[in-house]
């Protein structure tokens, strides 16, 4: 009888131990990431993502989304950590309280671009709202993501400051599709298009556009880094959702942001801002 509850005690050790190892492997190693289709088209997940798994141990699995969709899984409790650039939805999204340590990693900005004949003569136009102005009155093929990502919410806010409504106009056409495809889309049917400068430079050679209107502060592009609320989901990888977000603003991880793409294109896609107030 002893013998038997030995073999048996010996038995469950093992078992449970297996238990405890596979929970380990699938709940604390495995971090889901929603991001933005820029910071994926861009280049510089590719640059970030190695260096953390190797210095953590962790795994990311990448699901590149606008960022209205990256809010909704986050909401479902299919995300671990979010990296987003729609401040407005962001701060709905901690209002309502699926989201903590809301912190601040970066900074790019938008653009309009379009092909180089430029019918609408928006070519160095410092003002957005006008140049979308003469987009709409000269009817020109404008090209929107249409896919409620961070883009899309800056794009439709320029509309409305713009006063003009474009929702089922000819000259207005909707993708659904994420940066680098909308670009693409762009670039063959010879139409303007909002982009955020890191995806159009790491694109442009593939795409006959060019930057028409630049440097309006209303264009200003911020990324924040936002964990999921394991109150809200429990079982979300909370550990791995704080140390990816910790080593986003790193020094280590903002300084490789800070010289991303600065070989390449002769200066970086994106600006660290980590530490700094949070930006709209």
């Amino acid at each position: 009888m002893r013998t038997y509850l030995k073999i048996v005690t010996y038995f469950l050790l093992i078992f449970f131990s297996f238990c405890a190892c596979t929970e380990k492997e699938v709940f604390r190693k495995d971090i889901v990431l929603a991001t933005t289709t820029s910071t994926q088209d861009s280049g510089l997940l590719d640059a970030l993502i190695p260096l953390f798994e190797k210095k953590t141990g962790y795994r990311v699995k990448t699901i590149a989304v606008g960022s209205g969709q990256a809010m909704a899984m986050g909401e479902r409790g299919e995300a671990d950590v979010l990296l987003v650039h729609s401040p407005d939805k962001e701060e709905k999204f901690m209002e309502q309280g699926f989201g903590i340590n809301r912190r601040i990693v970066m900074h790019n900005d938008f653009i309009i671009v379009g092909p180089k004949a430029d019918p609408a003569q928006i070519k160095e136009m410092k003002s957005s709202v006008g140049a979308f102005k003469k987009i709409a009155e000269t009817q020109s093929l404008f090209i929107s993501r249409g896919d409620n990502s961070g883009t899309h919410a800056k794009e439709k806010a320029v509309w409305q400051a713009s006063e003009i409504r474009c929702s089922g106009q000819q000259w207005y056409q909707e993708t659904g599709l994420g940066m680098g495809q909308t670009l693409g889309v762009a670039g063959e049917k010879h139409g303007y298009t909002l982009s955020d400068r890191g995806t159009y430079l790491s694109l442009r050679k593939k795409l006959g556009l060019e930057i028409l209107c630049q440097g309006d502060p209303l264009l200003q592009n911020v990324y924040h880094v936002i964990e999921v609320n394991p109150a809200k989901w429990p079982k979300v990888n909370a550990a791995g959702a704080r140390a990816f977000a910790d080593f986003v603003v790193s020094a280590e991880a903002q300084k490789v942001i800070g010289t991303f793409g600065a070989d390449k294109f002769g200066s970086p896609l994106f600006f660290p801002d980590a530490g700094k107030k949070k930006g709209n």
